[in-house]
């Protein structure tokens, strides 16, 4: 089998690491030691895991965060989730095709005293808003517990290896995510007043006041003075014909899979979503060495930040906007996509279908806040905070700065002195968490003389890096320190040419233009972070328009690195005619991104799409139901057993409600499904204490 794994990666270390032997149905495969088994499987180019009971549909990596189970394995003898158990040396896992089969077992556990303890402030996540707030917390005194089900602090922020946008004092903007969640954890991890519980599942909050929590698969109770929910969120779904192919999943996972455990997962991938998450998704792809086939976006225009989907285009990623999936196709594989043009109710136009060659699917259309433990905290009468994605959506640099709100709120709810929180960080998490806004002009030189940056960042978004970094203070935002649109001035000393705003820029899109040797000639300097695709001296390259509108070749003349933010900087020679014009350098040639020659158009309706992956319910079902007159989900729940699954309805439930409106009926209409005693399915021995040797379940 071929190994998919990145060897080289222009931003992050390939770090090298012990190869251990392990079994896939008998065979022997090679994995690094720590990596969990399905990033194992998928690197040996395993891609289905097994087989679905009720159809014999392929199964294979759907979150990679342990809520749902399609990438369930049995690994000696025990079935678990592969995207959360890590591959020991000599292990067994096979293939689970149809229901698991559970060996024969004498073991009998017996009841043990269930390990209990008391803390200020349990936390509920290790991401940006749970580090920021534990060290708020922890900064007054008070004893703070971090639960947190993976193998590292930093949540999300391990999966980014852009460069952050937001406020240099307030959310290190210009430093890349995977570094911020670096600093944070080391601060955590430092502070005495700070207990952090890796491999640490919290299952449920109970009535009684205390939290289960399954750490290193044994089971906890924990009695906190008060919970702080920051357990980030999760991804929603879609429903088309093709959505439960393997090859088919969300950018979390994929992110998972490229930059934390450095896994080729694709060859060529297909994106379904325009906001930050799909548009940065593409991006990581291409420094991964993966083909980015296209992205589609349902409005006309991409909701993320302008400067990502600019950045896609000038590499020579297509965007189509104002189109929607219509279907993936595939025996158990994704090995084609079609979409579509919509109209302005967003249906389908006949006629405008176009098929695209591709292994994955990704799906990028928004998160859902995890807000189960808010819930069920408030019904067990705990006093319950929540900060980042568990409280309100938005970018990281929010959730890092609301983290300290919430934090200093905790604080000041317990007592703890000192804890007033200045209404100016009010005023900064307003600004953080705001919006793309408005698009301008370019305001660049009128004379081609000299050196100056041009800035191809035209949209109001949170963001000051450029202005911060600037030695000589000539670019300066326009009426506020941290949101709007930086320009240029060449008041006072002007640009020297430093570069440094050319290498902090998140967004990647700030070049400088220098007259200084030649007129006719000028040279472009610019950001390149793919430099897995090399570029040297000599070489003729394709410059780039904001809009991804080709200016033609132009030769390479310098490449540098830049290590304060491990960022390339390439110098073209250019012309008089492009120089002001080039914001990057195509990348992917323009083939990769070539329709099929006959287009796919599906067989199966809309209705014929799984609403539900884990019972196999489909939206025709659900809409049947809901005609009927049912407006209550467990109703519908005990009918069709949509929402029973293992993964709780936490995939399906957004699905359904969508189904519901379309059917002219509100949410306040309808009775909202109860969850499961336990939030994620745990084995009942541990209940009792027991423990089998060999694998974490």
């Amino acid at each position: 089998m071929s190994v998919n794994r990145i060897l080289k990666h222009p931003v992050l270390p390939v770090p090298e690491r012990d190869s251990i032997t392990f079994y896939w149905n008998g065979e022997p495969l090679k994995a690094k030691r720590g990596e969990v088994i399905s990033s194992a499987l998928i690197a040996n180019n395993v891609r289905i895991f097994g087989t679905h009971p009720k159809d014999g549909s392929a199964q294979g990596i759907f979150c990679a965060n342990g809520q749902c189970a399609k990438c369930t394995v049995i690994a000696n003898g025990v079935p678990v989730k592969s995207c959360m158990i890590p591959v020991l040396e000599n292990m067994i896992v096979e293939r689970v095709d149809g229901l698991p089969y559970l060996p024969e077992t004498d073991e009998n556990p017996q009841l043990q005293a269930i390990k209990e303890s008391s803390v200020d402030v349990l936390i509920v996540g290790g991401g940006p808003a749970g580090l920021s707030s534990a060290l708020e917390i922890a900064g007054k005194g008070l004893n703070v517990l971090i639960a947190d089900d993976k193998q590292e602090l930093g949540g999300k922020l391990v999966l980014q290896t852009h460069k952050f946008f937001g406020s240099v004092e307030d959310s290190y903007a210009g430093t890349r995510g995977n570094e911020i969640g670096r600093m944070l954890a080391a601060r955590v991890l430092s502070n005495e007043k700070v207990d952090v519980w890796l491999n640490s599942t919290v299952l449920h909050v109970f009535k009684d006041k205390k939290v289960g929590i399954l750490k290193d698969s044994v089971y906890h109770l924990i009695v906190p003075r008060v919970v702080l929910n920051t357990a980030g969120a999760r991804e929603k779904f879609l429903r088309f014909p093709g959505n439960t192919l393997a090859g088919v999943y969300g950018a979390g996972a994929f992110q998972t899979l490229v930059n934390r455990d450095l896994v080729r997962s694709s060859k060529r991938l297909f994106i379904i979503g325009g906001g930050n998450v799909g548009l940065i998704a593409g991006y990581h792809a291409l420094q991964a060495g993966i083909d980015v086939v296209g992205l589609a976006e349902v409005m006309p225009d991409c909701g993320g930040y302008r400067v990502h989907a600019d950045k896609l285009k000038r590499f020579g990623v297509p965007i189509y906007t104002s189109h929607s999936i219509l279907s993936a196709q595939g025996d158990d594989e994704v090995t084609s996509v079609t979409i579509a043009q919509v109209d302005e109710h967003f249906q389908p136009i006949q006629g405008t279908e176009k098929s695209f060659a591709c292994d994955t699917v990704l799906i990028a259309v928004g998160l859902s806040p995890v807000n189960e433990f808010t819930i069920q905290a408030e019904k067990a009468g705990i006093d319950i905070f929540s900060a980042g994605d568990a409280n309100e959506i938005a970018e990281a640099s929010s959730a890092m700065f609301n983290g300290k709100i919430a934090g200093l709120k905790v604080a000041g709810h317990l007592g703890a002195t000192a804890s007033d929180i200045p209404v100016a960080w009010y005023e900064k998490a307003e600004v953080l968490k705001s919006p793309p806004g408005t698009v301008f002009d370019y305001n660049t030189s009128g004379e081609d003389t000299g050196i100056f940056p041009v800035l191809h960042c035209l949209e109001e978004m949170p963001c000051n890096p450029c202005t911060f970094i600037c030695p000589t203070s000539s670019i300066k935002m326009d009426n506020h320190p941290i949101l709007g649109v930086p320009k240029y001035t060449d008041k006072g000393i002007g640009c020297i040419g430093c570069m440094k705003c050319v290498a902090i820029c998140p967004g990647l899109a700030i070049t400088v233009v220098d007259y200084r040797k030649s007129v006719d000639t000028p040279l472009v300097t610019l950001p390149y972070e793919v430099s897995n695709i090399a570029i040297q001296v000599g070489d003729m390259v394709e410059a780039m328009d904001i809009d991804g509108n080709e200016l033609g070749k132009q030769v390479v003349v310098s490449v540098r690195h830049n290590k304060e933010f491990n960022t390339d900087l390439v110098t073209l020679k250019s012309t008089r005619a492009t120089a002001k014009k080039i914001a990057g350098i195509r990348v992917q040639v323009a083939s990769v991104s070539k329709q099929l020659s006959k287009t796919i158009i599906p067989k199966q309706t809309p209705d014929d799409a799984m609403i539900c992956l884990c019972e196999r319910v489909t939206v025709g079902e659900v809409r049947k139901l809901i005609k009927s007159g049912i407006t209550d989900l467990n109703q519908l729940k005990a009918i069709s057993r949509c929402g029973m699954g293992s993964c709780g309805s936490k995939t399906c439930d957004v699905l359904v409600k969508q189904v519901f409106r379309e059917e002219g009926i509100s949410l306040e209409e309808i009775t909202d499904n109860v969850n499961r005693p336990v939030f994620v399915e745990v084995p009942l021995g541990k209940f009792a204490n027991g423990e089998k040797e060999g694998v974490r379940e």
